[in-house]
């Protein structure tokens, strides 16, 4: 997995490539983590480029989406229909917060 961050005023963004599975996601939640620390606190994640996620990638998610919370923020997370579908297929499309585009996101944090 790669990826980049940007950081706004008010919220980061993250955009990864590859896939998020058992082997990337030990690296993948304690960078990310560090990040919602530091701030700022509202996140989005943008898995559009994303090839594969499996169970891990998705227990990563559900960590992070409570330390957004626990730190006063929210995680985003911007999808494609791979990773919908597997959000989808084990029922955490109302834990998470999913948009469909990066614009999306960025317009729902805006009017928060």
């Amino acid at each position: 997995m790669r990826g980049t961050r940007e950081v706004r005023d008010k919220y980061q963004i993250f955009r990864l490539t590859g896939l998020l599975d058992a082997f990337s996601e030990p690296t993948f939640c304690k960078v990310i983590e560090g990040y919602v620390e530091q701030g700022p606190k509202d996140v989005i994640i943008s898995l559009a480029q994303i090839d594969f996620i499996d169970s891990s990638g998705l227990g990563a998610l559900v960590k992070l989406v409570k330390k957004a919370k626990t730190e006063g923020g929210s995680l985003q997370i911007v999808t494609n229909p791979r990773v919908t579908q597997t959000v989808k297929l084990v029922r955490l499309e109302k834990f998470f917060s999913l948009q469909p585009t990066l614009e999306a996101a960025i317009e729902y944090l805006e009017k928060a």
